[in-house]
Parts: C-alpha cells; sequence; structure tokens
C-alpha cells in the first residue's frame, strides 16, 4: 500500500469516515523519499535505534519506515479516528505498538518502561506547526531524555531552535531548547511534498539532549524567568524587560550584575548566550556574591 499515493490517502480517510483536520493541524506526505529521509536520520553513524517514540503517525506513513530501521516503536496517536485506518497500514509491522493519547498528557516515563522496558529511546515526529514549542519542551524537560529527538517543524521555527545569539531569528525558544541540548538542521522539506498543501515550508532538526546540564544554575526556574523577561519586551534593554519578572530586584543591582559580568548596561537579551544567562542566575539568586 502506497501511503504517499493522494488516492490512497484520500481512499483511507473515506473508510474511516474521516477527512483532514485543521483543527489538529494535520498534513499528510505525499513524497515517499521524505519519510524515507526521516527514518534514515535516526540510524546516526550507521547505529540502529532499538527503540522509537513516534508523536503523531496519522495514517502511519512514517511509522512504517520507522518500523524497518529499528526493533520497537511506539506511536502516540490522538486522533481515534485514525486508529482503524492504522490497523490496516500497520498490519505487517508487528515491532509497532499504537497508543490512542494525548503526548502532553502521557508519562513518558512510564510509556519507557512499558514499551522500552526502560531502555534508551528515540523521539521523531512530523509535528503540526500549531503545538510544536509545547510538545517539544515538554520533552526537553521531562526527567527522562530521549538520546535524539528528530522532529519536521516549520522552517521558521528550525531557524529559531537552531539560531545563534545576536541573530534575528534568536529568542526565548533559541535559549529554553539550547540549554537542554544541541540542535541541528538536517534537511528542508518544501510546501508541495504536503497534502493538503500548507503555506509554508518546514524543515527536519534533530536535537541531542545533554545527558546533564552543560552549565551551573542557581535553580532551572530561575533561568526560565531570565530567559522569558529577557525576550519578553525584545526593544527593550535587558535591564528594563528583566526587571519585569524580578520585581523585588533593584534595577542597579541588575546593572551591576552586568558589569560584573563585563556586559554593557544597554545590552539586550537577544546579545546573551544561554551560558550567560545560565551565570547570571548565580548571581540574582545570591550564590555568586556581588
Amino acid at each position: 500500500m502506497n501511503l504517499t499515493d493522494i488516492t490512497t490517502i484520500k481512499a483511507l480517510l473515506e473508510t474511516a469516515n474521516t477527512g483532514f483536520k485543521k483543527s489538529l493541524g494535520q498534513n499528510f506526505l505525499i513524497n515517499p523519499a521524505v519519510p524515507k529521509k526521516i527514518a534514515a536520520s535516526l540510524t546516526k553513524d550507521g547505529e540502529k535505534p532499538l527503540n522509537v517514540l513516534e508523536i503523531g503517525p496519522g495514517i502511519g506513513t512514517l511509522t512504517v519506515e520507522l518500523s524497518s530501521v529499528s526493533d520497537r516503536v511506539a506511536a502516540v496517536e490522538i486522533d481515534d479516528s485514525l486508529l482503524p485506518i492504522l490497523e490496516k497500514t500497520l498490519a505487517d509491522c508487528p515491532n509497532v505498538k499504537v497508543i490512542n493519547a494525548d503526548i502532553l498528557k502521557t508519562d513518558i516515563g512510564r510509556l519507557a518502561e512499558e514499551q522500552f522496558f526502560g531502555e534508551e529511546f528515540s523521539v521523531c515526529a512530523n509535528l503540526p506547526y500549531y503545538i510544536t514549542s509545547p510538545i517539544l519542551m515538554y520533552l526537553l524537560e521531562g526527567d527522562i531524555k530521549p538520546r535524539e529527538i528528530i522532529i519536521m517543524v516549520q522552517k521558521e521555527v528550525a531557524q529559531r531552535l537552531c539560531a545563534s545569539p545576536g541573530s534575528p531569528e534568536y529568542g526565548a525558544l533559541t535559549a529554553a531548547a539550547a540549554w537542554f541540548g544541541d540542535c541541528e538542521r538536517l534537511f528542508a522539506v518544501s510546501a508541495g511534498n504536503f497534502l493538503p498543501k500548507p503555506k509554508v515550508d518546514s524543515e527536519v532538526i534533530r536535537i541531542t539532549p545533554f545527558k546533564s546540564p552543560p552549565y551551573r544554575v542557581s535553580s532551572e526556574q530561575t533561568l526560565r524567568r531570565v530567559i522569558r523577561g529577557a525576550f519578553a519586551r525584545r526593544r527593550k534593554t535587558l535591564v528594563n524587560s528583566v526587571s519585569s519578572e524580578f520585581p523585588n530586584m533593584e534595577k542597579e543591582r541588575f546593572v551591576k550584575i552586568l558589569s560584573v559580568m563585563g556586559l554593557s548596561p544597554d545590552i539586550r537579551g537577544e546579545r546573551l548566550s544561554v551560558e550567560q544567562f545560565a551565570e547570571m542566575t548565580l548571581y540574582i539568586d545570591g550564590e555568586i556574591p556581588l
């Protein structure tokens, strides 16, 4: 069964009395080369992944390819109308387990224990654009870290996630993700590869989570507040922007923190690396005296 054939896709949806759901951001791949290339990206350095967690399998187009390159696949699908379709399309994939659930309400650690026997796993997904950031941060902030996360996202999001400090694309999402792992852009996927055709192009990226944080912080909560404040008002200086997150801290103290760090008092948040944001938390919480 050719799951990238337009006629086949429509026929499968019709047999299940369902269709394309805009509310779930559903776009189905119609170029067979794309899911193959995504799945091949998981075999980094020729090492085959034992376990793969797929988010949003849809009709199983990518799932079939993941099944061929791994020992076990757990595919979490929120749309129960697609379950009968997946039962057909994945009939020849005995190493795939479909789980009808919302990934944002799923205990990843428990899933990994039940489906992968607590072993290391990779995450692979063609994420709906509207929920990319929440799902990504949910995976990164969890206690159980995947070996790697390979996801297809909107091109603009890929640019932001992999941006460097000082670039126009660099923002809160960039810094937050950089705290948890390294990001690299793998390849582009134009809008014409999907049905329905989205208004924007996509990219496939890889995020490799750190086994432990690369920098010392006073607390991750303070780090999140610093990053959130730094980008809350991009046109304002870092001092004025972050002050909104720490209303009880005098601006003069924050100016002194920047001075000790060798930074200008009129610097803006987008100029700082995640390492500098981490260092800032130590001064804010008093772990390093001024």
